[in-house]
């Protein structure tokens, strides 16, 4: 193990406050940048680094074996690896899983992704949340850190930054049985497959619309109700996307949203949402249900958040979910309209099913 290390190309991580690390080269040798996060699961890598709200970022792995499982075709949440690239302690160059199809290594390669190895993980994500999520570089290039300090001024920084378009689908497609008892129109930020086939498992048909779609083509369809997906960047740039949402939530049809869906859903009836300190992305996020007094073991992966204040002020929308780390909200539902919303992706994948109850809720509005 020590010899396969000492001989990968050494690479550099530098971040937009000067603090460098080292460490050797995995995935593709080149140069990458983005957002710096970190993830706490100790499992579903694959998953999440095909994860679209994951598109633009540089995620940091806080488990310390990553590739030790390889690479399963069937354990994708889009098309392709979405991640700007990756960050962790041991990356395995072999896996164990008979069923695997590939290596990580291979897998990374296939799809450009430059990734640095050997770093202490410990470190860097103690860093980030003293800190605060912060743009980065990783070279396997170059190490001149001046070098790399001119191209990272240029990348753009997150807040103010729409992704959603850069992985939304590009035209309408349909998912699941034609013949299912209800019909659910999703709007596509940049959906995870997992809530497509969570929805499909409870009798839906889906039509899944561009982000670019209009209300006007979406109620040709005839839904039941509508999901708002999951997806990149900051919500706050999104004015047109806000704009339809208010118009589907006054259709009067059954609305769910999830991560981003949840914050265009604020937004459309004047709650401000803002970008947070680190974020929360991890399979262990404790949530408490306020309605069931309930809590959950949640998955997330979100750098912005709603407003507590605006929400507080508004007679219409009541907080239903709330963290119990850090007491933000996790979930809203709108007094006067069949619409809720959650910060946290009940979908799993990787994570715990606590949340799954969430989409038997929203199929029992279709229901009426």
């Amino acid at each position: 193990m020590q010899l396969r290390y000492a001989s990968l190309p050494k690479a550099v991580l530098l971040l937009e406050d000067g603090k460098v690390f080292e460490g050797k080269a995995a995935g593709k040798i080149g140069t990458t940048s983005g957002e710096i996060c970190f993830n706490t699961g100790m499992t579903g890598y694959q998953e999440i680094f095909t994860d679209p709200s994951y598109y633009g970022q540089i995620i940091v792995m806080a488990n310390s074996h990553i590739g030790n499982y390889g690479v399963e075709t069937n354990e994708i949440e889009s098309d392709s690896v979405k991640i700007a690239g990756m960050v962790c302690k041991k990356f395995n160059q072999g896996f164990s899983r008979p069923r695997a199809q590939k290596s990580l290594q291979q897998y990374f390669e296939d799809n450009n992704i430059v990734s640095i190895c050997e770093v202490d993980t410990r470190a860097l994500v103690r860093y980030i949340r003293d800190k605060g999520a912060m743009n980065c570089i990783i070279s396997s290039e170059t190490t001149d850190i001046e070098t790399l300090k001119k191209q990272l001024a240029k990348v753009p920084s997150m807040k103010g930054l729409e992704l959603s378009s850069k992985v939304s689908c590009k035209t309408a497609y349909n998912y699941g049985n034609e013949k299912a008892k209800h019909k659910v129109a999703v709007i596509d930020y940049g959906a995870k497959k997992n809530i497509l086939r969570c929805l499909a498992e409870r009798d839906c048909y889906l039509k899944v619309f561009p982000m670019s779609a209009t209300y006007e083509e979406i109620m040709k369809f005839q839904p039941d109700g509508i999901m708002l997906s999951n997806g990149p960047g900051d919500p706050g740039v999104m004015k047109k996307e806000t704009d339809l949402v208010k118009q589907l939530v006054e259709s009067g049809k059954p609305v769910f949203g999830i991560c981003l869906g949840h914050q265009l859903l604020a937004q459309s009836q004047g709650i401000s949402t803002y970008k947070m300190h680190a974020g929360h992305r991890g399979i262990n996020h404790p949530v408490l249900n306020i309605i069931s007094g309930k809590s959950e073991i949640t998955s997330q992966n979100h750098g912005f958040t709603v407003s507590e204040d605006d929400i507080r002020k508004n007679p219409n929308i009541e907080i239903t979910h709330v963290n119990l780390n850090d007491k933000t909200i996790e979930g809203i539902r709108l007094k006067n309209r069949k619409a809720f919303s959650v910060q946290y992706h009940p979908e799993a994948a990787p994570g715990p099913y606590d949340a799954r109850y969430l989409f038997d809720e929203f199929v029992d509005k279709l229901k009426v």
